[in-house]
C-alpha cells in the first residue's frame, strides 16, 4: 500500500524550492511514498511546475486566491503579515485535506500518513489533530534557529515583551556562545505585531509528531545533540540535508546571453581567484552602500564578480526610486577601472552554477540559509553580509559558533570600504584556516547525503516513522 504525504509549504521561492526538493529525496528513497503539495498562491506556477514536471508521484494542488491581510499590517510587520495570511488558509487546508483523507480511504492501495508543514504554516497543525493524522514541520532553515524557536515559549513565560538590543546575552540551548540580542530576527524586536506572530508560531512547535531539519549531524552536533535530551519534550528531530538544487532554481527571466558572457568570463580566470558577491532575491542596497563596496573591491585588487540588484522594499517595485539601473548607482569611471578584473550582472544569477565554478573562491552572502548550504556543498567560504529574516543568526552560528566564516563588520547602516576590503582579503587569503574548515566540511556535507552517511540514515528513520502505520 503506498503511502500519501500532504505538504503545505508557504509561497515563498526559496522555501518552496526547499520544500519540492525535500520531497523529492522522499520519494527517490521509498517507491511507495506519493505526495501532495498544497500551494497557497498561483504567482509560484512557473516555479513550482519546473520543479515537479518530471515527477508524476507528486501532485500539485493550487488553492484559491483569497483575500489578503490589510496593507498596514504589512507595513507594520512582514512577519505577522505573513502568517494571518496562511492562518486564513486553514478551513480551505481542513476541507481539501479532509476530502483527500476520505478519498483514499475507500481506497485500498493509497492511505494518507501525515501532513508535512513549512515552520510558517503551524497554524495547519491543528487540521492534522482533527483529522488523527501525525504532522511534522520541514524547517528550512537550521537547528540553530530550532533552537531559538524552541526557547521563546520559555522565555515568554518569563517575560513577555519583545527583544531589544541592550537586553543581556541569551543563554540557548546548544549554543556554545552567549547570543546577543542584535543577532536575532528582527520580527521579535517588533512590537506591532511581529514578536506575537513568532511566538505563536514556535508555541506550536512541540505540538509536531517531528521535525524535519535542512543541516546535517557533522555541521552542528553540539545543537543537535541538545534535542534529545531528557526532560525537554522536544518532538524528535530529524537532521537530512544539506538540501540543495544542484541544477541551481529554475527561471524564466534568465538573461542566457548574460549567462554566457558570465561563464564564458569565469573561464577565463584563475581557480580560485574571484570573489562572488550575491545577496538574495530581494536583497539589494542604496547608492551610497553600493559606491563603499565598489570601492573597498576595487581597492582589494582582487578579482570579482558581482550580482548588483536594485533596492527593493516590500511594498515597491524595482527602479520606482531614483535609479533605474543598478549601474546608475556606481562611483563614476569604476566599470572603465575594473574591466577585465570584474564583471557587473544585473538581475538574476544561476547561483549554484556559479558557486561550483573552479574559478570561484569566495562568497560575500546575506547569509539565507540556502546559499550557506549551497557554498558549504561547493567549499566556497563565505564573507558574511545579513540583511533580514533569520540571516543575522546564521551569520553569528557561521562565524562565533562554527568558525566557517569571515564576518564583515559594520553598523546598522553603511558598511564602508575599508572594510570590505579588509573582509574579501581575509576571504581570499589561501592560508586562511577559515577555507581549509570549509573544505572539509564540504567534503561531510557530501558524505552525509551518501547511503550510510548520517543524513541517509536519519532519512531512513524518518520515512520508518511516517510511513510505520501502513
Amino acid at each position: 500500500m503506498k503511502s500519501e504525504l500532504i505538504f503545505v509549504p508557504v509561497p515563498g521561492p526559496t522555501h518552496l524550492v526547499s520544500t519540492i526538493e525535500f520531497a523529492k529525496l522522499l520519494l527517490d528513497r521509498d517507491d511507495q511514498i506519493c505526495i501532495t503539495i498544497l500551494l497557497m498562491k498561483v504567482s509560484l506556477e512557473d516555479i513550482s511546475t519546473s520543479l515537479t514536471d518530471s515527477n508524476p508521484r507528486i501532485q500539485l494542488v493550487r488553492l484559491p486566491q483569497l483575500e489578503p491581510p490589510p496593507a498596514d499590517l504589512l507595513r507594520k510587520s512582514f512577519e505577522a503579515y505573513f502568517t494571518t495570511f496562511v492562518e486564513s488558509h486553514v478551513e480551505l487546508v481542513r476541507t481539501i485535506v479532509s476530502e483527500i483523507v476520505s478519498s483514499r480511504s475507500e481506497s485500498d492501495s493509497v492511505r494518507v500518513v501525515g501532513l508535512v508543514v513549512d515552520f510558517f504554516c503551524v497554524s495547519m497543525i491543528d487540521v492534522a489533530k482533527e483529522l488523527d493524522l501525525p504532522s511534522y514541520i520541514f524547517l528550512t532553515t537550521n537547528a540553530g534557529f530550532l533552537s531559538l524557536m524552541l526557547y521563546l515559549p520559555t522565555r515568554h513565560s518569563e517575560n513577555s515583551s519583545e527583544f531589544h538590543d541592550s537586553d543581556p546575552e541569551l543563554l540557548i540551548s546548544g549554543f556554545v556562545n552567549p547570543v546577543p540580542p542584535r543577532v536575532l530576527l528582527e520580527a521579535v524586536h517588533n512590537k506591532d505585531g511581529g514578536y506575537a506572530a513568532f511566538v505563536k508560531l514556535a508555541q506550536k512547535f512541540k505540538e509536531a509528531k517531528g521535525i524535519i531539519v535542512n543541516t546535517f549531524t557533522e555541521l552542528e552536533p553540539t545543537m543537535l545533540n541538545s534535542f534529545s535530551a531528557s526532560g525537554t519534550g522536544t518532538p524528535s528531530v530529524y537532521p537530512v540535508g544539506p538540501i540543495v538544487q544542484t541544477k541551481g532554481i529554475p527561471n524564466s527571466d534568465l538573461d542566457r546571453v548574460q549567462c554566457e558572457k558570465m561563464m564564458k568570463w569565469l573561464d577565463g580566470q584563475p581557480d580560485s581567484s574571484v570573489v562572488f558577491l550575491c545577496f538574495g532575491s530581494i536583497g539589494g542596497f542604496g547608492a551610497p552602500q553600493v559606491k563603499e563596496l565598489a570601492l573597498g573591491l576595487e581597492n582589494s585588487g582582487l578579482r570579482f564578480l558581482w550580482s548588483l540588484r536594485l533596492p527593493r522594499p516590500l511594498n515597491e517595485e524595482p527602479g520606482s526610486g531614483p535609479y533605474t539601473k543598478p549601474e546608475e548607482m556606481l562611483p563614476d569611471g569604476f566599470l572603465d577601472r575594473i574591466e577585465g578584473k570584474g564583471l557587473i550582472l544585473s538581475g538574476w544569477v544561476p547561483q549554484m552554477a556559479v558557486l561550483s565554478h573552479k574559478a570561484v573562491g569566495g562568497f560575500v552572502s546575506h547569509c539565507g540559509w540556502n546559499s550557506i548550504s549551497e557554498s558549504l556543498w561547493c567549499g566556497v567560504p563565505i564573507a558574511t553580509w545579513p540583511l533580514y529574516a533569520e540571516q543575522k543568526l546564521n551569520a553569528f552560528i557561521m562565524v562565533k559558533e562554527l568558525g566557517l566564516a569571515v564576518e564583515l563588520r559594520g553598523n546598522r547602516d553603511l558598511v564602508m570600504a575599508d572594510e570590505v576590503e579588509r573582509a574579501v582579503r581575509c576571504l581570499m587569503d589561501g592560508d586562511n584556516e577559515v577555507r581549509e574548515k570549509v573544505r572539509r566540511m564540504s567534503e561531510m556535507a557530501k558524505n552525509a547525503v551518501m547511503e550510510g552517511g548520517s543524513s541517509f540514515n536519519s532519512l531512513g528513520l524518518l520515512i520508518k516513522d511516517m510511513t510505520s502505520c501502513v
